[in-house]
């Protein structure tokens, strides 16, 4: 087998090649960035009074999306401000997908690496460097992801050091009314399966089956609501159903729950639907 000879080239420089010519590389087979199983939703989108976004991508199995933002040459502050702009943007236009920003450059330091791996956690951030090599058949580049979104661990992974409560707890906390919705809630999940309980923590009231925490629901009582946390997958037609109902619902949060505050009566007006997502997170868990 013959051996090809790799030659490395700077974009940026080069005479013919430019950010156009990747944003058709990536537009015309997205899944090279090895973002998984990913499609193009647009490119060159215009953010109001922002610019433009080079990539909108969005995966296939889920609601989630990836603004992308390409860069010839060097990563620099301007990029990463950008890059977290248009997520922003984003994410604040269409709240019911989850959204993710993406740095790709030619070159990412490592000072700016630190920078991004700062913001990560708190904002949702890959960051991928892309190296072109030229042969003698043409041109091809090679995608590397160098900094990976950081993935949040879900409550029930901290069971062990929460401090455990009782419901005196939380009747103190909140009052005895919101604590009552805890009431309804095992209610409807006895419904599903006899044998969940509730779970009194300080952090938040959660699910027991035989004795081992199953939290695909938490409830977290306040004074004039208690937050009830149901654990499923993001999905524009389940957001979209909740909200069309007339619940009071929060944005979805990062570990993955759609976050409704229920007022006393909600349960019985709105059981029906409560019941269909309280089995489907169990299913889901389960």
């Amino acid at each position: 087998m013959k051996y090809t000879k790799l030659k490395p080239i700077s974009l940026k420089s080069h005479p013919q090649l430019n950010e156009a010519w990747v944003q058709d590389i990536i537009a015309d087979d997205p899944n090279i960035l090895g973002l998984g199983d990913v499609i193009l939703r647009d490119k060159e989108r215009i953010q109001p009074r922002a610019g433009r976004l080079d990539l909108l991508l969005q995966d296939t199995d889920s609601n989630r999306r990836f603004e992308v933002e390409i860069q010839l040459g060097e990563v620099d502050e301007s990029h990463i401000i950008r890059t977290i702009e248009y997520w922003d943007i984003e994410r604040k236009r269409y709240p019911q997908y989850e959204h993710c920003g993406v740095i790709v450059a030619e070159n990412i330091t490592s000072r700016f690496l630190n920078v991004l791996s700062l913001f990560n956690g708190m904002i949702p951030l890959i960051a991928i460097q892309m190296t072109a090599i030229e042969t003698e058949s043409g041109v091809g580049i090679n995608f590397t992801k160098v900094l990976d979104e950081m993935t949040l661990g879900m409550p029930e992974e901290d069971e062990a050091i929460n401090e455990p409560a009782d419901r005196a707890y939380w009747e103190t906390r909140s009052n005895k009314k919101m604590v009552a919705i805890a009431d309804e809630i095992l209610a409807l999940v006895k419904e599903i399966n006899p044998s969940l309980e509730l779970k009194y923590n300080k952090p938040y009231i959660g699910m027991t089956l035989n004795n081992v925490a199953n939290n695909f629901a938490v409830c977290k009582p306040k004074k004039k609501f208690a937050r009830l946390e149901i654990k499923l997958p993001k999905d524009n037609a389940t957001y979209e159903e909740i909200e069309e109902s007339g619940l009071n619902l929060m944005d979805y949060s990062k570990w993955g729950a759609y976050r409704i505050n229920l007022k006393e009566n909600d349960i019985k007006e709105y059981g029906v639907l409560l019941s269909k997502l309280l089995r489907e997170a169990y299913e889901e868990r389960n």
